[in-house]
């Protein structure tokens, strides 16, 4: 029995601790839920936050340029996935908590979550051990791609043109509307060192996020021809992007896009552009609005910024003197300001004209210099345009000279018989174009500058003047959009002062011996004692003070262009001195020179294309002209000459003819001088000339009356003035495509005499003339489309028999009125002249006294439907501008009869106390400018409600007393008032 029960209990016991290993852990799970959840749940938040601080350090490695460890990136998503399960069982948790602690088969819950929630607490030990043991390899130490690198280049602190400079650019980066940026200027201005700059900055703490960028490219582009593998090994290298040597451009285009693409925002940074390039054809990606991503192009070139499609063109200046002269001490050191060198260092720093490489150069070049001689020879041949050493050669000289370079042409220099075969009928050759210019030591007038080109043949072969004309002004705008040449004032250009010694030194060290003689601008008295070489094609003397040619020159036989303007002193021209010259094209004596008259041997110049004698203001003669067949431009603008000279009809090529003189020009019968006489003839001379296309001459009333004027429909451009100007008179602005005729104190018109002249005009001028209807309102003229009246006496009371059945101007676009006395309107003008204003745009009237109104609603002439522009001024008794008839017999106007009037311009008008109505006049305006009219207290309020009103100006006094209808209005309207001060 014993060893029964002995074994029994042994059963029993083994059974029970069979039967607790069983039941004791779901026992332990149904009996410890709560704790072991909750201990969980505080794990997984330990977790949770472990991860977020690595993502974060993850993230901030990125933006500075470090590639993330993959590894860490798995753990992160593991982790999130983790949390997602866990996320996952909140609601089995929930439920298993709400069960009561009792047997029953729904504990089999708490048990399965208990599970479940083991198994998590298993993976998130794995993923805190394997969090711990990345610990700072983060990232891959060896792959770094820092997001800005810095790039060696000269500071600019210290130089205020540069650093607003800097800052633009700044400010552009941020512009969401700026994707691309051009930079242009001539070569050595500084383009390269501000964009190094501005990459430079870009590495400190930028205080905008707009400008913190994944990664800023540099890629400075060889010269042409572009070689668009180069510039992807450049962009493929800082981005750390293995490309094969053998693949093509497209698939390295390709992959440069992808990883391009993978960047929250990139800038990149192109330097030195030649040629236009294709962004997409490199791989980059175009930035689009609202740009993150940007794009800098540097470039001598302003076609080519925008054969690029750049949003913003930003030109980099040279420096004003001051500057100038900072930057040149700086680089030379101290001694410049001992006593002997400081005046010769002011004077090379002024040769270097504001250039920053030339005076970076040049004054280093310079420093540690103490010996005057050595100072006095590098300003001897910096005068002379000249390197004054092989470091200004190299760095400055041949820096420039790759703009030369870069410029599509033939030879530098072709003889007469090679340019016909060479150089391209139409697009002439821009580099000895460019060349030419370098004979003008300061600004060049446009015009000259074309005519000299055209006579040179280096324009290309043009008949008509007018193709010549556009061409020349196509090359010049390539000149200066290349920076080889700049604007100046209007109608002129300049060649900067290095810039012209580069051209200098190209002409002398590269084309033929002695091509140029350059002795312009240095104070000469006397020539003479000039060494010429006999094979010189062009001379300069222009700006000198020269006052007499010598009587033997130099035999010239292959000098082709002679410019001797501006020599004040200059009186007398030896008689023989122009034999020197057998193939002269171009004789240039324009302005201030003291010649009274022309020796006779000009008449031997059979070559000569271009005489410019313009603003000689003493000279009274010309001689006999009959052998200058070849003559294609005759410009005595604003001389003393007062007859065409003999043999004008010989004159077979002559295509432009400048004679509008201040005094009354004459024509010669039969070619006898003496016999000529004011107004005895016509313009039988001129209108013999075939191929003449632009005329501007100045004749007196007689010589226009009763004429056949059918030649003029040849002319592509004319400007005819009747009469002498008054001095008070408007100026007129020349414009070679109109046709423009003046008449001064012309007071007897008979009914349609001058009709014949005006039907070709397009532009008529009326300064105080009489008989305003007999000359307009009997005739058709539907050319004219400006009429501009000056100080004209007419009563403006109603004419019998109405206004006409017909308008005799139109096509009038243009109308001024200026100092007419007694006109009250302008519909009584209209009705006087009987004009209907319907293709009237532009209307401006000033100094008229007794005008009270401009228009009345109804009648024949209310208010033009196509007027956009109205300018008033001076006009102090005008106190409507529209006057509404009565509501009896006011005519009703359709929306379509309403002009948009986009610009208003209000002067003096002191007793106007309102704009009037209808208010839907003023809907569209576009610019309001108001002075002087202390009347005028509340504006339309489809002005003060206009969503298209840009500009308000006027004074601050006006601006602050208007009344308006809501104060929400003039809020509105703040943005667009700017103070006018006078």
């Amino acid at each position: 029995m014993e060893i029964i029960a002995t074994v029994v209990s042994t059963c029993v016991v083994e059974v029970g601790r069979f039967m607790c290993r069983c039941i004791y852990p779901k026992i332990e799970n149904v009996v410890c839920f709560s704790l072991n959840i909750d201990n969980l749940r505080k794990e997984m938040e330990q977790l949770t936050e472990f991860r977020d601080d690595i993502e974060a350090k993850v993230e901030v490695a990125v933006r500075e340029g470090y590639k993330p460890n993959p590894a860490v990136i798995k753990w992160i998503k593991d982790v999130h996935e983790l949390e997602k399960e866990w996320e996952s069982m909140q609601e089995s948790i929930t439920a298993a908590k709400s069960l009561t602690y009792k047997c029953c088969p729904k504990c089999s819950l708490r048990s399965e979550v208990s599970t479940q929630a083991r198994n998590i607490r298993d993976q998130l030990c794995r993923l805190k051990e394997v969090g711990e043991n990345h610990g700072s390899n983060l990232v891959i130490e060896n792959y770094q791609m820092k997001k800005v690198e810095h790039i060696p280049g000269p500071s600019i602190e210290g130089q205020p043109a540069a650093t607003r400079n800097l800052n633009e650019l700044l400010r552009l980066l941020e512009d969401d509307k700026v994707c691309i940026i051009g930079v242009w200027g001539t070569g050595g201005v500084g383009k390269t060192t501000l964009v190094k700059n501005l990459n430079n900055e870009l590495l400190k703490n930028v205080p905008s996020s707009k400008l913190s960028f994944g990664v800023v490219i540099w890629v400075t582009v060889p010269k042409p021809p572009i070689d668009v593998r180069k510039i992807q090994e450049q962009i493929a290298s800082r981005l750390n992007l293995t490309v094969d040597n053998e693949a093509s451009v497209e698939s390295i285009a390709s992959k440069i896009c992808e990883r391009l693409e993978k960047e929250t925002s990139f800038l990149l940074i192109l330097d030195d552009v030649w040629e236009a390039i294709n962004l997409d054809y490199v791989g980059v990606p175009q930035p689009e609005y609202p740009a993150r991503s940007k794009v800098i192009i540097t470039s001598r070139f302003l076609d080519v910024c925008k054969q690029m499609r750049t949003d913003v063109e930003m030109k980099v200046y040279t420096l004003e003197e001051d500057e100038s002269w900072q930057l040149f001490a700086k680089n030379v050191g101290d001694i410049v300001n001992l006593e002997q060198i400081h005046p010769l260092a002011k004077e090379i720093a002024r040769e270097c004209d504001g250039l920053p490489l030339a005076i970076t150069v040049v004054g280093s070049s310079m420093r540690g210099k103490t010996k005057v001689e050595l100072w006095e020879d590098a300003l001897k041949s910096l005068s002379m345009s000249e390197p004054h050493s092989k470091v200004v050669e190299d760095k400055v000289y041949k820096v420039i000279k790759w703009s030369f370079d870069s410029l599509e042409s033939q030879d530098i220099e072709l003889s007469s018989e090679q340019r016909r075969k060479h150089v391209n009928k139409k697009r002439g050759d821009i580099r000895s174009c460019f060349l030419y210019c370098s004979l003008y030591p300061a600004a060049i007038p446009t015009d000259d500058l074309i005519h000299c080109w055209w006579a040179e043949g280096i324009l290309g072969e043009h008949d008509m003047y007018e193709e010549a004309y556009n061409r020349g002004i196509t090359l010049i705008e390539s000149l200066k959009d290349a920076c080889l040449l700049e604007a100046n004032k209007m109608h002129y250009v300049k060649m900067h002062d290095v810039v012209r010694d580069v051209a200098i030194w190209i002409a002398s060290t590269f084309g033929n011996e002695q091509t140029f003689v350059f002795q312009a601008g240095i104070g000469l008295t006397e020539i003479s004692c000039i060494k010429i070489s006999a094979s010189v094609k062009r001379i300069s003397f222009i700006s000198n003070e020269i006052e007499c040619l010598p009587d033997c020159f130099t035999k010239c036989p292959k000098t082709t262009s002679l410019l001797l303007q501006d020599n004040e002193p200059l009186y007398r021209i030896p008689p023989e001195f122009f034999l020197a010259f057998p193939d002269l094209r171009v004789l240039n004596l324009r302005g201030n020179t003291s010649i009274r008259a022309l020796p006779s041997s000009i008449n031997s110049l059979c070559q000569l294309r271009a005489l410019i004698l313009k603003n000689c203001s003493n000279l009274k003669k010309l001689p006999p002209v009959a052998n200058l067949h070849n003559l294609q431009v005759l410009d005595c603008d604003n001389t003393e000459l007062r007859c065409l000279p003999q043999g004008m009809d010989n004159l077979t090529n002559l295509r432009l003819l400048n004679m509008t003189n201040p005094r009354l020009l004459t024509f010669p019968r039969d070619g006898n001088l003496s016999r000529s006489c004011l107004g005895a003839t016509s313009f039988d001379e001129i209108s013999s000339l075939q191929n003449l296309t632009y005329l501007s001459i100045r004749v007196d009333n007689s010589s226009c009356f009763n004429r056949d004027y059918t030649w003029m429909t040849r002319l592509k451009g004319f400007l005819i003035k009747v009469g002498e100007t008054s001095c008070y008179a408007p100026h007129i602005p020349y414009n070679k495509s109109k046709r423009v005729i003046k008449f001064y104190k012309c007071e007897i018109f008979s009914y349609g005499e001058l009709s014949g002249m005006l039907q070709f005009a397009s532009d008529l001028y009326l300064d105080k003339c009489m008989g305003l209807r007999k000359l307009i309102s009997y005739n058709t003229f539907n050319g004219l489309k400006l009429l501009n009246i000056y100080y004209c006496f007419c009563s403006f009371e109603p004419v019998e028999g109405g206004s006409g059945q017909f308008d005799p101007l139109p096509n009038l676009e243009y109308l001024v009125l200026e100092s007419v006395e007694n006109l009250k309107s302008i519909s009584a003008f209209c009705q006087y002249l009987g004009l209907r204003f319907s293709k009237l745009r532009q209307l401006n009237i000033s100094y008229c006294p007794s005008l009270t109104c401009l228009f009345n609603d109804g009648g024949t002439c209310s208010v033009p439907k196509h007027l956009e522009e109205i300018t008033v001024d001076d006009c102090r008794q005008l106190v409507e501008l529209f006057v509404r008839c009565s509501s009896s017999d006011q005519a009703t106007l359709v929306n379509s009869e309403i002009p948009r009037v986009l610009k208003l311009s209000l002067y003096k008008v002191p007793q106007l106390g309102s704009l009037g109505e209808p208010q839907s006049i003023w809907e569209h305006l576009e610019e309001l400018t108001v002075n002087g009219c202390d009347g005028l207290r509340k504006l339309p309020l489809s002005i003060q409600t206009s969503e298209n009103i840009k500009i308000i100006k006027g004074k601050s006094a006006w601006w602050s007393q208007l009344e308006w209808d809501d104060e929400n209005f003039k809020a509105n309207l703040e943005h667009s008032y700017k103070e006018r001060q006078n």
